[in-house]
């Protein structure tokens, strides 16, 4: 394999022909900060008090850092269209690509689905327009708000880029904005918050942190499923990542020391945190209090939109690739649209199965929002730090067994720098995964008080059988994928027979 990648296993399948370059750096830069800056994590995070800001600090140094340096190398050596799909097939063969691609990319229609469209709904009824639980108007609040979403990554991705690009603008003014009014509500009323807020870290607080702090922090290599469509992909993904990843700390960090600041630690929920805060920072507006906050709403949920709609056209884009090159389901489904240069039919099952998510997740725990949006928000985190467990391996290989493929961009320190990455990288991933799935087990270990039904508001065993089913369910639907697909490949190498 030559240095430029030119076999054939690094091309995109002929599927994709309609592709066309339109994301430079700018592009590239926007589209991270809109996918990987998470509003529905900022109040989650909140809830662990003082000690939040102090994790969020620590693992910005001790992953963010590493994982941002073997990613920002790896994009740059291999910029094909897929991006984790295509690093894991050549590392690991296409069996575990499709597998992996698939809990990546389920990841993002569970969670548009589930917490992002429960925080959307939330904010909405309480800050702009009542929707009520359960109710007609809450039903097509959430339709609405998943569709539109799937539509933004139907469109062309020269036009939509503008809608991400924009996304990203209004999440850093918004998080700017309440950063600011806090520093001056503090400045009128005091930070009475601080008074409560301990920052010295502990065991308990690190356990019940680190995968959603994980969650927040991973997926900056996103971009890179588009990387065909890049104009400079070998130049930008370093330096676009470095500055979306700078960006997302402050945008986590500076926003959830102002939550804590004004807000009593036990008074900040994870679903309504946020907002809550802004609420009361708002008041010393006055009379203009009411109006800005509602702007703030709808400000909060069109940057909530925008960002499932960039991480619906970075995933889908893996799963096609996964379907058109022969490892998941028919070659059918990794279809582009010959117009559009977009996986419409990957687009629509995303929809389809965001929306079956959503009906799900309504159901569990009686309807009652808190304990959906964070179930269904661990779901999420769980799926997505499960694929890192390939991926991040899969990085290791590539660096080994393909030295002489052109690396733009490396990890300081060289090979050594790059393995130390990795280890940290990993060693986080397993924590981050290990907590997601079986909460409250490590704290058990280490004698720590766990009330699981007080902090999730649902039973271990209906959380087990959510987020363990899931796992299952995604394993068997992966298997039937595995099977149409190599069903397929026999059907295609006879045809091919008989016309020879």
């Amino acid at each position: 394999m030559s240095s430029q990648l030119s076999s054939t296993e690094s091309r995109a399948p002929h599927t994709t022909t309609g592709l066309r370059r339109s994301l430079k750096r700018l592009d590239i830069t926007a589209m991270a900060i809109a996918a990987v800056i998470s509003f529905d994590t900022i109040g989650q995070i909140a809830t662990g008090g003082g000690e939040a800001a102090t994790w969020t600090a620590a693992i910005a140094l001790l992953f963010l850092v590493p994982y941002a340096l073997l990613f920002a190398e790896t994009g740059a050596a291999f910029p094909q269209e897929g991006g984790p799909y295509v690093w894991v097939k050549l590392a690991l063969g296409r069996t575990p690509a499709a597998l992996t691609t698939l809990f990546y990319w389920v990841t993002n229609p569970i969670w548009l689905g589930g917490s992002l469209v429960f925080l959307a709904a939330e904010t909405w009824d309480g800050f702009v327009f009542p929707l009520g639980s359960g109710t007609f108007a809450d039903y097509a609040f959430k339709l609405l708000f998943v569709w539109t979403a799937i539509l933004t990554a139907v469109v062309s991705l020269r036009r939509g880029k503008w809608i991400t690009t924009t996304g990203a603008a209004v999440k850093v003014l918004t998080i700017a904005l309440f950063t600011l009014t806090a520093v001056l509500y503090g400045m009128e009323h005091g930070f009475q918050g601080l008074a409560d807020a301990r920052f010295t870290p502990t065991a308990a607080g690190f356990l019940s942190l680190v995968p959603i702090l994980l969650f927040a922090y991973v997926g900056f290599e996103a971009p890179n499923a588009a990387g065909e469509e890049m104009h400079d992909p070998q130049r930008d993904v370093p330096a676009a990542l470095g500055r979306s990843a700078t960006v997302a700390v402050c945008c986590y960090l500076l926003p959830v020391l102002a939550l804590l600041a004004v807000v009593p630690t036990h008074q900040v929920t994870g679903i309504g945190g946020f907002m809550e805060g802004a609420r009361l920072v708002f008041g010393i507006y006055g009379a203009a209090s009411g109006p800005l906050l509602t702007l703030t709403a709808v400000m909060f949920v069109f940057a909530l939109l925008t960002q499932g709609s960039a991480w619906m056209i970075v995933s889908d884009r893996m799963q096609a690739m996964a379907a058109a090159d022969g490892g998941s389901f028919t070659r059918a489904l990794g279809a582009f649209h010959p117009r559009l240069g977009t996986p419409v039919r990957t687009n629509l099952l995303s929809g389809a199965v965001a929306t079956a998510f959503m009906l799900a997740a309504m159901q569990l725990a009686g309807g009652d929002a808190g304990a959906v949006f964070a179930v269904v928000l661990t779901v999420a985190v769980t799926t997505l730090l499960l694929s890192y467990l390939v991926i991040v391996p899969a990085l290791v290989l590539l660096r080994l067994r393909r030295p002489d493929v052109v690396r733009p961009y490396r990890v300081p320190f060289g090979h050594r720098g790059f393995m130390t990455c990795a280890v940290l990288v990993y060693a986080w991933i397993l924590v981050g995964s290990w907590c997601a799935l079986f909460p409250g087990t490590l704290e058990a270990l280490f004698g720590i008080d766990y009330a699981f039904d007080g902090i999730w508001g649902v039973s271990r065993t209906a959380f087990e059988a959510f987020t363990l089913g899931t796992v299952a369910v995604l394993l068997t639907v992966g298997a039937v994928g595995l099977r149409i697909a190599r069903r397929e490949s026999a059907a295609q190498g006879r045809t091919g027979e008989g016309d020879a």
